[in-house]
């Protein structure tokens, strides 16, 4: 692997962060006490648009879809755009800045690899343009959906239309105001092999039968406006055009939406965590406590250190996968992703918890991202797999190399 990044990346990490610096940190106190106001719930930031279309011009658009998809992608590979969603994962909602935010990241990609030509222009267009935005309705209440194999919403054939019935929740996006479409995965054969019986379909938000249930907080974060939502299908009938790719291929597309996807989350993380050290290590270089400053202590040093340490070691082993992945596809890079999704969250943490420690009842309240990194990072632990499942598969995966 090479670890030096080209011109083209060096250029667009150094305008990212300028952006940052010019248009986004200065007013992430006021979007932050807007987001957080109970009165603004699924209300975006009046400014937000404003924002948007000023990364559009300066070329800062799209830039996590994989150069594979030709025209519809700006040309980054996923180890090139790796760093680029760490400067993003500095403000949890700077990513749809750029349109480079979860879950519209994955529906794109899973329209653009495997949508038909019409599905493309209906909804991949306006996704890439920032027009509309989108969920993603795969967990359900009922089940243990770590087994996608266990995903019980049925999506039937009738005449020229699939009707769906189903209860999904932690649906990413659902709550945005612009979600228009989601992208429903649900059984079409129940009969068939384990892993064909699943299929994706979409579904217009606005479908006869489809009701939110209600939002779903996290740790009391609520993360408005996209949000996570509980959502029932009732006899929703949508037209077979809308199906994805095919009846049984749910599982393959599943598995095709979640690589890139973890390589994104695992970034970010290390993002939030890399923002942490920085947090920590200034406020330890400005409190005094009993006669000294606090960086003067050797406990504060340690924890400083091993936060580095941990941090470099995660964002290593990500770019590590994310090359992987770029050279030989996402099934002969599973053990490494499955590898960078147990170690990025755990790690984000543990920075996180010593950032907190370190700035005492600050860090725990809203003046500081600390708090809201802390409950991304534990949500992440389950979010694209629980960690039992990755080790689960990651160990069979060892066992088998090394036995043989």
């Amino acid at each position: 692997m090479n670890f030096d990044y080209s011109e083209k990346i060096i250029d667009l990490q150094e305008r990212l962060t300028s952006f940052f610096d010019t248009h986004i940190l200065p007013v992430e106190r006021e979007v932050n006490e807007f987001l957080y106001h109970p009165d603004n719930l699924w209300k975006p930031w009046p400014g937000m648009e404003s924002l948007k279309q000023k990364a559009k011009e300066e070329g800062l658009w799209n830039l996590f879809l994989p150069k594979a998809y030709g025209d519809l992608s700006p040309g980054l590979s996923n180890l090139e755009y790796a760093p680029l969603a760490e400067i993003m994962g500095r403000i949890l909602w700077s990513s749809e800045i750029f349109n480079c935010s979860a879950p519209d990241t994955g529906n794109m990609e899973v329209l653009a690899k495997y949508g038909s030509k019409d599905q493309q222009k209906q909804w991949l267009a306006p996704l890439l343009n920032g027009d509309v935005r989108s969920a993603f309705l795969m967990t359900e209440p009922q089940v243990a959906s770590s087994d996608a194999t266990n995903i019980e919403t049925s999506i039937v054939s009738d005449g020229n239309d699939y009707v769906i019935n189903g209860r999904k929740w932690w649906s990413s996006g659902g709550m945005n105001p612009n979600c228009k479409i989601a992208i429903v995965m649900g059984k079409t054969d129940p009969q068939a092999p384990r892993h064909q019986q699943q299929s994706m379909v979409l579904v217009p938000m606005n479908s006869p039968g489809l009701k939110i249930i209600r939002p779903l907080s996290v740790f009391g974060f609520y993360d408005s406006p996209e949000g996570h939502a509980e959502i029932l299908l009732e006899n929703v009938r949508v037209p077979k055009e809308n199906l994805i790719l095919g009846e049984g291929r749910g599982f393959e597309i599943a598995q095709g939406r979640l690589g890139p996807g973890r390589i994104h989350h695992c970034m970010r993380l290390i993002g939030m965590a890399q923002r942490s050290l920085e947090l920590m290590s200034k406020r330890a270089s400005e409190r005094i406590a009993f006669g000294k400053t606090f960086k003067d202590y050797s406990s504060i040093r340690q924890e400083i250190a091993k936060s580095q340490c941990d941090i470099e070691q995660a964002r290593l082993l990500t770019l590590s996968a994310a090359d992987k992945m770029d050279k030989f596809g996402n099934k002969l890079s599973k053990d490494l992703i499955a590898m960078i999704k147990v170690v990025a969250p755990k790690m984000a943490l543990k920075v996180i918890d010593r950032a907190m420690q370190i700035h005492g009842g600050k860090g725990v309240g809203p003046d500081t991202p600390l708090a809201h990194f802390f409950v991304a990072a534990r949500m992440l632990r389950l979010a694209d797999g629980p960690d039992e499942v990755h080790m689960y598969q990651l160990g069979k995966s060892i066992i088998k190399k090394y036995a043989e």
